[in-house]
C-alpha cells in the first residue's frame, strides 16, 4: 500500500458515499485510475466493506459501557466457547483480547441501566466460565473518529 492508496481511504474513511469524481479530485488523480485503485483495495481486503455511522442516541442506544471480562479458565475450549458465544450476542459492539488484568474488553450499547442489567443477566451469564466481569459506564465522548492517521 502506497501513499496514495492511504488518501483513497482516508478520504473514504471520512465520507464513504463520496462520487468517484470527487475523490479523485481529492487525491489528485483522475477517475479510472482512482477507481482501479478502489477496486484493488477492495479485492485485497484493505476496505473490507462501507457502512454508515449512526447516532446510537438517536437510534435509541444511549447508553455505552465498556465491559472488562476475565475468564475462570483459559483452556482452548474455554476460550473458544466464550469467543463464539460473544459473536452472537448484537449489543456487543466490539471484543478485544486484552493484555493485563482482564482477558477482554468488550464494546456495549444498551437502552438505559435496565437494559444494561438485563444483558448482564441473560446474555452474559448465560455464556458461563465468566469469572469476573467489570464495567465502565461512558458518559462522554471527546473524541471518536474512524480516520486512521496519515503514515510518514
Amino acid at each position: 500500500m502506497d501513499h496514495k492508496d492511504r488518501q483513497i481511504i482516508r478520504a473514504l474513511q471520512r465520507n464513504g458515499r463520496m462520487t468517484n469524481q470527487d475523490l479523485a479530485a481529492e487525491v489528485n488523480l483522475s477517475p479510472s485510475p482512482c477507481l482501479r485503485r478502489v477496486k484493488l483495495l477492495e479485492k485485497s481486503g484493505a476496505i473490507k466493506g462501507f457502512s454508515v455511522d449512526v447516532d446510537a442516541a438517536s437510534y435509541g442506544l444511549p447508553v455505552t459501557v465498556f465491559v472488562r471480562v476475565t475468564l475462570e479458565r483459559h483452556t482452548d475450549a474455554c476460550v473458544g466457547q466464550f469467543e463464539q458465544s460473544v459473536r452472537q450476542v448484537d449489543e456487543v459492539l466490539e471484543c478485544f483480547v486484552m493484555t493485563g488484568v482482564s482477558d477482554y474488553l468488550l464494546r456495549v450499547v444498551v437502552a438505559d441501566l435496565a437494559d444494561y442489567e438485563n444483558f448482564v443477566r441473560k446474555r452474559l451469564h448465560s455464556i458461563g466460565g465468566i469469572a469476573s466481569i467489570d464495567t465502565s459506564f461512558v458518559y462522554g465522548v471527546v473524541k471518536n473518529t474512524s480516520v486512521f492517521p496519515i503514515i510518514v
